[in-house]
């Protein structure tokens, strides 16, 4: 039995192969984008696991410091930790901040702890050189990320800060590097006010800053204790909002990446729909390519399923090198860009059965002009 499409593919491979590469450099991008949403879930996610904590605890009718402001006051930490069930408290704030680089400002998001307290934000696993904070002042630790070394000095506010660790992975759910002050040094930076501010501040009656406050306090249940009836004491008994852990993650991947994995979601689908048309034309332009020899197949007795069979083989065919062509694209390139990207095997699978189903129909534009062929045109040149 003659076998159509391969021979067909044979007389045609190298354009067939730079096809396929093209195609596949469009689906690269798409699992690029998949990557992309699959890192901000990723990145939204570093910070509570390297807190692991039960309860967040913050300003009454917000979601907390990721979606929203939220202010409550550094000692409500030893009014929870008094609560039956509780394990541990931490009043942490958070900021975001420009450090000063050689090329120019880099963005960064601070997170301040009691560097003597009971939770301790910085995952050990993290860190790669230096140590953790030891001091309530003027140290800070940073990821790899920013470009600062061990030992650096950096100018914030009106105090340096020296470099006394370095971590690696550590980000938010934009991407940013997360760098790491003591509570006083953050409280500092987030609630205090320039010499200017203040004298205006005394001008015009205001005395008293009250610069001890904090964005959340975190705590830890005690094994056999519930985090959903805590928190719901908390928020009966004293007037603040609390979530579990699992709260604070919805949080996170709904409230504040929602736009975001919406907007690539669509523009993949753009992209499937782009790549599902380009397919199209080509299986029709090479159709058109050979009509002639499909008339003399159809003149000389050939079953017009024969002739469909090697349109559809050819359109699968097409897909399927321009998948494999897409997935080694992706994986070269993934790593240049600056969020990261996660690619995973179930995202690919996916997209490999929706490109079938797109070139089996995109075949169909090929196989209406089989059908419609006239056998008398291969007569007469």
């Amino acid at each position: 039995m003659i076998h159509l499409a391969k021979e067909d593919v044979r007389h045609t491979l190298g354009k067939f192969i730079v096809t396929a590469m093209g195609v596949g450099m469009l689906l690269g991008i798409v699992l690029i984008m998949m990557g992309v949403y699959r890192g901000m879930i990723v990145d939204a996610e570093v910070l509570l696991n390297d807190l692991n904590v039960d309860l967040w605890i913050v300003q009454q009718g917000t979601l907390g410091p990721f979606a929203e402001a939220s202010r409550v006051h550094e000692d409500l930490q030893y009014t929870i930790k008094s609560l039956q069930g509780i394990d541990k408290t931490c009043a942490i704030t958070f900021q975001n901040i420009q450090l000063p680089g050689n090329k120019g400002k880099v963005r960064a998001f601070a997170v301040g702890y009691d560097v003597y307290g009971d939770i301790n934000p910085i995952n050990p696993a993290r860190l790669i050189a230096g140590r953790p904070l030891s001091s309530d002042h003027y140290e800070i630790v940073v990821t790899d990320k920013t470009g600062f070394h061990l030992h650096d000095r950096i100018k914030l506010g009106r105090h340096i800060y020296t470099v006394t660790g370095v971590t690696h992975g550590s980000v938010t759910s934009g991407g940013d590097p997360l760098v790491y002050i003591s509570l006083k040094d953050a409280q500092e930076l987030q609630f205090s006010y320039s010499d200017k501010r203040i004298q205006t501040d005394r001008a015009r009656g205001i005395i008293n800053r009250d610069a001890h406050m904090v964005n959340a306090i975190i705590a830890r249940v005690k094994q056999g204790y519930s985090a959903v009836k805590i928190a719901a004491n908390i928020r009966k008994w004293y007037h603040k909002s609390a979530y579990t852990r699992k709260q604070q993650r919805t949080v996170l991947t709904r409230n504040v990446v929602e736009k975001a994995s919406k907007q690539i979601g669509l523009f993949t689908a753009i992209l499937i729909i782009v790549a599902t048309i380009i397919i199209s034309l080509i299986i029709y332009t090479m159709t058109l390519e050979k009509m002639k020899e499909i008339s003399i197949m159809k003149l000389i007795g050939l079953p017009d399923s024969m002739i469909i069979r090697m349109i559809v083989e050819e359109t699968l065919l097409l897909g399927i090198l321009a998948f494999m062509f897409g997935n080694i694209f992706s994986h070269i390139i993934y790593s240049k860009f600056p969020k990261r990207v996660v690619l995973e095997i179930p995202d690919a699978w996916m997209l490999f059965g929706v490109i079938m189903a797109a070139s089996i129909l995109a075949s169909f534009v090929g196989v209406k002009k089989v059908i419609n062929a006239d056998p008398a045109s291969a007569i007469g040149g």
